[in-house]
């Protein structure tokens, strides 16, 4: 299927692809009452107001359009997006030491953009870093869409995976990973996001600790039409961070996080791609901060 739309959206062209999205965009909101739901949930508080109809198509288009968009940017066809850069001079800093860096974003908006972003300065190598599960599932989409991209994961889980991991930093590679959601037996930081209490993984900034690497955050926002804006800022730096100050600076990591994710959620709500109940409290919400 992944084939067939790639086919379809490549031969046609995306305005033709583009009609298609509001048929799928409007399917989901009719049919999709858990994901509806969500969406309404997250809205509120968001944007600070009850939802209307308009606000929840607005975000399911939102989602339709960057799920699409990475056919063509997995595909190299930049040249049909303005994509512009904040940010650039913090990102070229980081890497410009030599040593690699972290790039820790959310489901919000379109990681793909950095991709785009990374292939179009000469010499940077980019990666995601997830678990092998995921990765799979990925790999074998990617490849459906692009098999040059398939080469651009790399799996944790594995005996060599920090190895694999170090190397690619070693190389000078950025390396993304994403902060907003948890596995059950990860452990997980409970901070107040959007009004209502929330669980964020500590394993993104434990790894970047272990390895003493900077950490930017990073987004893509879609603008609408074929616009994308990517914002690069600096997160925390762990290369001077001793096994003793690590737990607090993750800790610390962790808030500054949410806090930024936060503010671009207030700042471009239909950017958000987690349709599913983000603050529901499971039987053990573990640590807790203020």
């Amino acid at each position: 299927m992944l084939r067939l739309m790639t086919w379809i959206s490549l031969r046609l062209g995306r305005p033709a692809a583009r009609v298609v999205l509001l048929g799928i965009s409007l399917y989901f909101l009719l049919f999709a009452p858990a994901a509806r739901r969500a969406s309404r949930d997250y809205l509120r508080r968001a944007l600070g107001r009850a939802p209307g109809l308009g606000d929840l198509f607005h975000h399911f288009h939102a989602f339709a359009s960057c799920i699409h968009d990475r056919i063509y940017l997995l595909n190299d066809r930049f040249d049909l997006f303005d994509i512009q850069v904040q940010g650039a001079d913090a990102f070229e800093e980081v890497l410009a030491a030599g040593h690699g860096a972290f790039l820790i974003g959310a489901h919000l908006g379109s990681f793909e953009v950095l991709r785009a972003v990374g292939r179009q300065r000469p010499g940077l190598r980019v990666a995601m870093v997830m678990y092998e599960d995921n990765a799979r599932k990925v790999n074998a989409a990617l490849a459906a869409i692009n098999p040059a991209a398939a080469r651009e994961v790399v799996a944790l889980g594995r005996l060599d995976s920090m190895l694999q991991v170090r190397a690619r930093l070693d190389e000078g590679a950025a390396l993304g990973l994403l902060g907003d959601r948890t596995l059950d037996q990860d452990p997980t930081l409970t901070l107040s996001f959007l009004g209502a209490q929330a669980r964020f993984p500590l394993g993104p900034m434990r790894l970047a600790a272990m390895l003493q690497r900077p950490v930017l955050f990073m987004v893509g926002l879609y603008l609408g039409g074929n616009c994308y804006e990517v914002h690069f800022e600096p997160l925390a730096d762990f290369s001077a961070t001793g096994r003793g100050e690590r737990d607090a600076a993750v800790r610390q990591a962790v808030c500054a996080y949410a806090a930024r994710l936060e503010r671009y959620c207030r700042a471009a709500p239909y950017n958000w791609l987690n349709f599913f109940d983000f603050w529901q409290a499971p039987a053990d919400l573990g640590q807790s901060a203020p």
